[in-house]
């Protein structure tokens, strides 16, 4: 088995009194894209923002390469962070600033890299995605496909090991969402990244899944291939993936 890369244990998360997550536990191995469906609201986003740090989960543990990111102190946090890249639901660029701006924002706010160094790996990192030619864009003169290729691009320009994505191709037509699917698997082989997918979309979980798991109402229902998940006799999950389907 490859190393365990992201391990966590009863992982619990409530609003209020509404249950989000109810003592998940999971692992996500080295070099695997790992996959997260369920219905809205059943947690996935909760998940990942938990995973990266950006909510506190009430109970359990989040260990990334070994360390417990929990009780961090801050400047530890950081540095574990900068080993992460999220892809947000929205691409989430900077409206204000050119495709060359969001991509170097992560660069000059955690690095020390001369603009020549900065130029030339916005550069490479934007032929990664295929969009160099953009550079000079603004977000506003962007498809939505394109964004999605900026976003992606913004992700991976810190040259991240772990790489979490929420709902990447949503919003996107049928043939731009399969061009962002194979485009992620491509990366994830040639950067070796570990990933975490939350997704609705079965055509690009078929593309790039190794493993999934379903959530629904806090709890973990199927763990498995997609091909076990998709000939699963539950009916929530039959009801699920004939469902997605069909949106297709």
């Amino acid at each position: 088995m490859n190393n365990q890369i992201i391990e966590i244990n009863d992982l619990e998360k409530s609003f209020g009194e509404l249950i989000i997550l109810n003592k998940i536990s999971l692992s996500v191995f080295e070099g695997e894209n790992f996959i997260v469906f369920g219905q809205s609201g059943t947690g996935k986003s909760v998940l990942l923002k938990c995973i990266v740090g950006l909510l506190e989960p009430d109970a359990g543990d989040i260990k990334i390469f070994g360390n417990s990111i929990l009780n961090l102190k801050t400047e530890k946090l950081n540095e574990i962070r900068k080993t992460m890249g999220f892809l947000f639901q929205g691409a989430a660029l900077y409206d204000s600033m050119s495709v060359r701006e969001n991509l170097q924002f992560p660069l000059i706010r955690n690095y020390n890299f001369s603009k020549e160094e900065l130029e030339q790996k916005t550069i490479t990192t934007l032929s990664m995605v295929g969009l160099e030619n953009a550079i000079n864009k603004m977000p506003s003169e962007l498809s939505g496909g394109m964004r999605k290729r900026i976003g992606l691009a913004r992700a991976i320009i810190t040259e991240p090991k772990i790489m979490l994505y929420d709902e990447p191709t949503t919003g996107l037509d049928p043939i731009t969402s399969k061009e962002i699917s194979v485009l992620i698997l491509e990366l994830q082989k040639k950067l070796n990244m570990t990933s975490i997918v939350v997704t609705h979309d079965l055509l690009c979980a078929e593309i790039i899944a190794d493993r999934a798991i379903v959530l629904d109402k806090g709890d973990i229902i199927k763990e498995g291939t997609i091909k076990e998940l998709t000939s699963s006799d539950n009916k929530l999950l039959r009801n699920f993936f004939s469902h997605e389907i069909i949106k297709q």
